[in-house]
């Protein structure tokens, strides 16, 4: 089903999305984000798809508030799609965007994929079976000794004010990236190329597919608010995590010690 599942993101991204990359004109919804005809043309087609895989309904990122918590307590299976993640960066030319398809059991991701149609790189995992970028399985990564020398992917707008200008004003890594997709991001950390991630609020089709991948390549990852990531509110989630559990370690460590400063 894994590789089903990547041969139908292929699909979808030579028909839906790269023809109109740089070509689609945007809309703005009520929250500020933008979305596109390919936004809809692409979650159309894998909701017509992603049943033949699996009969569960789809739960897209495209859809009403409404609709989208009525599929959530109705049904213990769930398509879970962002047909585009990373919109604002497709729309204006920006290369890193992707689409990134979970398969829920009772709101956890038992498969998943994220692809990015540009790089042409594919980013799976099952659970128990391990994670892959395209043909070759992805391990916890090896860290560097300490976070002073760690490369981390931050998204400070949606942090605590007191957090985000600490990490501004005495940052404990060694440089900090953030580029728009957070299922890309999951991935990155996941394949070493970040060693630490962190973000303030995320939906739950910007990390259903990425968090399953991260934990199956021997990542670890908790929120913010509490140690199980998966206890709480579901719809919007803040993230910390690392590729090496590790360093996951220092880092969680360091953010507690920041918190209790200021609560201090």
């Amino acid at each position: 089903m894994r590789q089903a599942l990547i041969q139908m993101l292929h699909q979808v991204a030579r028909q839906e999305i790269l023809p109109r990359y740089q070509r689609v004109a945007y809309e703005r919804k009520a929250d500020g984000s933008l979305f596109t005809a390919a936004d809809l043309a692409t979650q159309t087609a894998l909701g017509q798809l992603l049943p033949t895989l699996m009969p569960a309904p789809l739960l897209g990122e495209e859809m009403s508030a409404e609709e989208q918590q009525q599929l959530w307590v109705a049904h213990e299976y769930l398509w879970c799609v962002d047909p585009i993640d990373g919109t604002s960066n497709f729309v204006h030319g920006i290369p890193y965007f992707a689409i990134s398809v979970a398969l829920l059991q009772n709101g956890r991701p038992i498969l998943g994929a994220v692809y990015d149609p540009l790089s042409q790189e594919t980013f799976s995992a099952a659970t128990t079976q391990g994670a892959w970028m395209n043909e070759r399985r992805l391990y916890s990564p090896s860290a560097p000794p300490d976070l002073a020398q760690a490369i981390a992917s931050v998204d400070l707008k949606r942090l605590p004010r007191f957090l985000a200008m600490a990490l501004v004003t005495h940052p404990p890594y060694a440089s900090q990236r953030n580029f728009g997709a957070c299922s890309l991001e999951w991935c990155h950390v996941a394949a070493g190329r970040f060693n630490l991630y962190l973000h303030g609020g995320q939906k739950l089709w910007d990390y259903a597919a990425g968090a399953l991948i991260l934990e199956e390549a021997g990542g670890a990852y908790r929120s913010l608010e509490q140690e199980n990531f998966w206890s709480g509110e579901s719809w919007t989630r803040s993230v910390i995590a690392a590729g090496n559990p590790a360093l996951f370690d220092l880092w969680q460590r360091w953010l507690s010690q920041e918190r209790l400063a200021h609560s201090g």
